[in-house]
């Protein structure tokens, strides 16, 4: 007699993106894994006394989504202090900072976007003094690549920032710091171990709202490895938490004996994650021509020769390698890195962002097996008039995430995030509805790079990424038909489903 399913849903749209014209009526689910997709007739059969039933009412069944690149601790820190994605302005932003002030030492905001307001300007220290001119205030950019700080902040940690990295007027700071200079703040403001579990629980709560089933978390310097094993341990962590940790980790991580896919079935290890160039937005990603707005073509953040040397000691102990590489200059010096190595495709080593790569190298990266892991939500900068046009220049802009490309030449591509904001379906309009046809990807294209091209790149292609009998039962319930909808940005998720179990009903 065939053992009763824990979990029947039924009455759906089952899309299993498996094969892009498949679609069934009910899943069963039994330990966690998916045990028969099939129609609602048949689905039936494995109902049992115990079983759980969810009528899903004709909603649309999909795969959980797999955000490949994101900041969980950062999420978290947008939701328990200000959130400044919705400043219109830098007196808005202000505001939120004062309204959002929690009473600890420093004040701290995260995500405005200078380039949707009419004065696009960076924050500076003479806005942050308008907060507080007693206690230290740093407000953070989408990117995170820039920040801005108040007075107190830069004479706290003005000695410890290259002087580089410190923006300057008539030999005055101006409160602006990028790159190196950020980490300083973020090493100053590194939250405790207890307070780094609320800000993960926090995210996890964000990341199921939004369909989310597993995230590729990029970890530096913080509490959050040891956090998230002990949120598994006592049965609080509920999502599939693959940790990346920064190249200045990987002597700590090889002699702990870890390795790529080492790990329980929600934390896993990743790979190893290292900058080379910085961002559009902070005109730090290296580029071969100049900004159209001036300010030379960028920086390295990590330069070529000390790349190669961590791409190979980070390949020969077994690890993934994922490096940030944003314009076409650091986009070849990441492919020269790892055709050093023996054998890149294998070890599945990923370009972050790639948002500039020319032709050739996209057919470069067919031909060593390397990940595209893109951000669809960065289109959003890359339409006339925006931030995009105002540094590359029209021609340049619309040659940015050219996804097409990549999947024509065969480029394992996954879709994330990068918490900007977390949520992919905002990802999959933009990739549906870019500004260029060079850009645009059909809605079973974009749904499957958020859903089993994040799992490939996890090397989780086994057990997730689509709606297959023997994989886990993770999956994400629309209210909409993302195929249908005006507007996929729109559509509100009804379940998040993880191991069988739901973690979000709305």
């Amino acid at each position: 007699m065939t053992e009763a399913a824990d979990l029947v849903l039924k009455n759906g749209e089952v899309h299993t993106l498996a094969d892009p014209d498949e679609t069934y009526e009910a899943v069963a689910v039994r330990d966690g894994d998916i045990v028969r997709v099939d129609s609602d007739y048949e689905v039936a059969f494995l109902n049992g006394v115990e079983t759980d039933e969810i009528d899903l009412d004709g909603r649309v069944l999909l795969p959980g989504f797999v955000d490949a690149h994101t900041h969980m601790q950062a999420v978290g820190r947008s939701l328990l202090h200000a959130d400044l994605s919705d400043a219109e302005s830098p007196a808005d932003a202000v505001a939120l900072l004062r309204d959002a002030d929690t009473g600890d030492d420093w004040v701290l905001g995260y995500g405005f976007d200078e380039s949707t307001w009419t004065e696009s300007r960076y924050l500076t220290r003479d806005d942050l003094d308008q907060v507080s001119t007693e206690r230290p205030v740093a407000a953070f950019r989408e990117d995170m690549h820039t920040a801005a700080v108040n007075s107190v902040a830069l004479s706290r940690l003005r000695d410890e920032m290259p002087a580089g990295d410190v923006e300057t007027e008539d030999g005055e700071p101006t409160g602006v710091v990028v790159e190196d200079a950020v980490e300083v703040v973020n090493r100053a403001t590194e939250p405790d171990p207890r307070e780094t579990a609320d800000l993960l629980l926090a995210a996890q709560r964000e990341a199921h709202e939004k369909g989310v089933t597993a995230v590729h978390d990029m970890v530096r310097q913080s509490h959050a490895p040891a956090v998230y094993r002990d949120l598994d341990l006592a049965g609080d962590l509920r999502l599939r938490v693959r940790i990346n940790y920064w190249s200045d980790h990987l002597d700590a991580v090889t002699e702990a004996g870890l390795r790529t896919n080492h790990g329980s079935e929600f934390v896993e290890v990743g790979g190893i994650k290292t900058f080379t160039d910085g961002s559009f937005g902070g005109r730090t990603a290296k580029i071969s021509f100049e900004y159209a707005d001036g300010d030379g073509r960028g920086k390295w953040v990590v330069p070529p020769e000390e790349l190669n040397g961590l791409v190979r000691e980070a390949d020969d102990a077994g690890f993934q390698v994922t490096a940030h590489a944003i314009g076409d200059e650091a986009i070849e010096a990441v492919l020269d890195a790892y055709e050093d190595v023996e054998d890149a495709a294998s070890a599945r080593h990923r370009i972050e962002h790639s948002e500039l790569a020319t032709d050739d190298q996209i057919e470069r990266m067919s031909e060593l097996g390397v990940v595209a892991s893109m951000q669809p939500n960065f289109l959003k900068w890359a339409h006339e008039g925006g931030l995009y046009d105002a540094r590359l220049g029209p021609e340049r802009r619309d040659r940015t995430n050219r996804f097409p490309a990549y999947l024509d030449a065969g480029v394992p591509l996954a879709f994330s995030s990068d918490c900007m904001p977390l949520d992919p379906l905002a990802g999959i309009q933009e990739a549906v509805n870019p500004p260029t046809d060079a850009q645009e990807v059909s809605v079973t294209e974009a749904l499957r790079a958020y859903t089993s091209g994040g799992a490939y790149a996890g090397f989780a292609e086994n057990r997730l990424g689509t709606i297959e009998a023997g994989k886990k039962a993770d999956f994400v319930v629309l209210e909409e038909s993302p195929w249908e909808a005006d507007q996929i940005a729109d559509i509100d998720v009804a379940y998040t489903i993880v191991d069988g179990d739901v973690v979000y009903r709305a």
